[in-house]
């Protein structure tokens, strides 16, 4: 059963852990996901870009494919499917799907218009028991087509996000999607703790999880971070454990071409990324 990321986020806030979003491409990728999380206890989220909605040939076809693994691999810790960076279109054809949770990506409007289709959103999520996300300043990096500078968000406008009633909220802080560059500045933790303080209670979110220190990591969740975004890093120990299994020519024995022979290396190289990430977030054992 899949359930809204509100409750979930508020526990991990009061009990300084952060719960892990990762997003899922395709079967295998949700199978490792829901697998690992199961293994551990760990509540999860499920995130699904509007691309890799698209990919999977649509909102409706993830959520089916969802609803169905939980049940068929009897996974009994909490589940949200969650919107990643939505557009407003795109998140009215998740909750129409049967989405849990969805993100509203406004960074890239004016303070005004972000508030007033945030304002518009809460109010149906809250109606259906969505939880939702909303966004200030933009996250560095690309991802499905929108791109950031990183620059930090102003606390103020994140409050003024925060006090509509949204669930958690994503503010630049720095942060970037994708592979950080050797010249990045790390995270602002002066502009996070600024945040902190004016949101109160509000959950944070920490997006482009990937590749940030261990200490960042920790100290982003002291102040405030309680769910955390990981997708390029699945990315790449997926795509380096398959090319290890074809470059040693294991997929020309007997019948390694078979893809449930050739894909296995790369979803066990995702389920320990995810395992790694939950131990690191705190998570485990608190479904």
């Amino acid at each position: 059963m899949l359930v809204s990321a509100k409750e979930m986020l508020q526990k991990a806030k009061a009990g300084h852990y952060a719960v892990g979003q990762f997003n899922i491409n395709n079967l295998e990728w949700t199978k490792a996901v829901l697998l690992t999380a199961e293994e551990l206890k760990s509540p999860v989220i499920l995130g699904v870009s509007e691309g890799a909605g698209k990919y999977m040939t649509g909102f409706k076809t993830v959520t089916a494919m969802v609803k169905a693994m939980i049940e068929e691999l009897n996974i009994t810790v909490p589940v949200a499917l969650h919107l990643d960076h939505g557009t407003y279109d795109g998140c009215y054809k998740c909750i129409e799907a049967g989405f849990s949770s969805i993100m509203f990506d406004g960074s890239h409007y004016p303070i005004e218009e972000n508030v007033d289709k945030t304002k518009e959103l809460v109010k149906v999520c809250a109606e259906k028991g969505i939880s939702l996300e909303a966004e200030v300043g933009s996250i560095g990096g690309e991802e499905d087509g929108v791109i950031g500078a990183g620059e930090c968000a102003d606390p103020g406008e994140c409050k003024l996000i925060a006090d509509l009633g949204v669930d958690m909220l994503a503010a630049g802080i720095g942060n970037i999607h994708g592979k950080y560059p050797a010249n990045w500045a790390g995270l602002s933790f002066e502009t996070l703790d600024a945040i902190q303080k004016l949101t109160g209670e509000m959950p944070l979110v920490l997006h482009g999880g990937t590749g940030i220190p261990e200490d960042m990591i920790k100290k982003a969740i002291d102040l405030g971070v309680s769910k955390i975004n990981v997708n390029t890093e699945c990315q790449l120990t997926f795509a380096e454990a398959t090319r290890k299994y074809i470059e040693s020519g294991k997929d020309q024995q007997g019948k390694g071409y078979d893809p449930r022979k050739l894909l296995a290396p790369g979803t066990d190289a995702i389920k320990a990324t995810v395992k790694e990430k939950i131990e690191l977030f705190g998570s485990a054992g608190k479904a």
